[in-house]
């Protein structure tokens, strides 16, 4: 018989390495506007700090002030923890702005 740990941890669904840089981030959704601060940030999404509800799934535009210009993107809510924050990945980062992001997070 084969028995299954369930202490042995998910495996790690992130795809880039966290920074933990601490930025502003403005974001507006269907019925929410607001800003929050990242807990961690990676070329692929962040975690930001926030007491509004916001649910997964939910689709959100995000501007952040990186190296004195502006990433806005979209992204989208995959995790949320109700009164503490929201962890979002990024959809339609353009190149530029990919690399950008990368280099805010190799300086920081």
């Amino acid at each position: 018989m084969n028995f299954v740990n369930s202490e042995e941890p998910q495996e790690e669904r992130r795809q880039h390495e966290r920074s933990r840089l601490i930025i502003d981030v403005f974001f507006n959704g269907d019925d929410l506007t607001g800003i929050a601060s990242t807990k961690d940030i990676s070329p692929g999404g962040l975690y930001m700090n926030t007491q509004a509800e916001i649910p997964e799934g939910a689709l959100l535009t995000l501007r952040l002030p990186l190296e004195g210009r502006d990433v806005v993107c979209n992204g989208e809510v995959v995790y949320s923890n109700p009164g503490r924050g929201v962890g979002v990945t990024f959809q339609g980062l353009s190149e530029e702005d990919r690399a950008h992001l990368e280099s805010a997070l190799k300086v920081s």
